[in-house]
């Protein structure tokens, strides 16, 4: 089977992450267990998931031209993933999220810095690459005029679109009608539409659930794919290992069940590790998890 290749359009960051037992209540100082430094931001995160699962990956991003920008997109090549329209900033510093963990879940602060630099001039030049996918996957920590002309290029040619609405905000009437599939949480899911609005873009909605799983909607009828349970140590990342694994399996041609079943084996696996990129599997890790299973079954 040939490579799917998939250009990935997003947030490139710096995670600052500290563990603690607990999170600090309002104006509490508390100490805690441990701190890194890991690299994230939902676009690269998907762009390493799905890479790790197989596909030919090409990012475009922004970084600042200071030490965390060099070293995010040292690591990007190191996956594998091309990071030639991945523009460095002089102007801004590169995106960092200030992540807690505690008690098996996390709590965030995004600060965009040079993600918010990446304008839809900068997509007009790369509408080759996303007219050569075969799929498109973005993400709402850039701008919502990028997200826009991403969106647009991708329809005009044909290649199928996945956007993840996260963080969440509403989406402009274009999005929704050229979009393939969204891809929200339960939460955003309630900030994107209003009841009538949902029933009307129903057949593309795919909205995580956490540990219930995935639901969806074939042919008029609502489906929810089970989750799988696993030791969690970090949900950090999980959301974005099942938008690039689900990326791999549509652009491999799966049905959209097979799809998320897939996808949510690979989100699975990434909550036993700490760190959103460090947990991400690879191919054999994923298509051994789902023989096992099937043999459990």
């Amino acid at each position: 089977m040939n490579k799917p290749t998939i250009t990935v359009i997003g947030s490139i960051n710096m995670d600052l992450v500290t563990v603690a037992v607990r999170f600090p209540n309002q104006g509490e100082t508390i100490l805690g267990e441990q701190f890194l430094t890991t690299p994230g931001g939902k676009g690269a995160n998907q762009a390493v998931a799905a890479a790790r699962l197989g596909a030919n990956v090409r990012m475009i991003g922004a970084v600042g031209d200071d030490s965390f920008g060099k070293e995010l997109v040292r690591l990007l090549r190191y996956e594998g993933i091309s990071v030639d329209h991945v523009k460095p900033v002089t102007h801004e510093h590169t995106g960092i999220a200030s992540i807690t963990i505690s008690e098996r879940d996390n709590r965030i602060i995004v600060v965009p810095g040079a993600n918010y630099a990446l304008t839809p001039e900068d997509l007009d030049s790369c509408e080759s690459v996303i007219a050569e996918s075969d799929v498109c996957l973005l993400q709402l920590e850039i701008p919502l005029s990028v997200v826009e002309r991403a969106v647009s290029i991708a329809h005009r040619h044909g290649v199928r679109v996945i956007v993840n609405p996260a963080p969440a905000q509403p989406l402009p009437p274009s999005v929704l009608e050229q979009a393939s599939f969204l891809t929200p949480n339960e939460h955003e899911r309630t900030i994107l539409f209003d009841k009538m609005d949902e029933e009307a873009f129903a057949d593309k909605l795919i909205v995580t659930e956490g540990a219930k799983g995935v639901r969806i909607w074939q042919d008029g009828q609502e489906r929810l794919i089970p989750s799988f349970q696993v030791p969690v140590v970090d949900t950090t990342g999980a959301g974005d290992t099942f938008n690039g694994a689900l990326a791999v399996a549509l652009a491999e041609g799966k049905p959209l069940d097979e799809a998320c079943r897939f996808a949510n084996a690979a989100a699975a696996l990434s909550v036993t590790k700490l760190g959103a990129q460090a947990g991400m599997p690879r191919r054999q890790e994923v298509e051994s998890f789902l023989s096992k299973q099937k043999e459990s079954q």
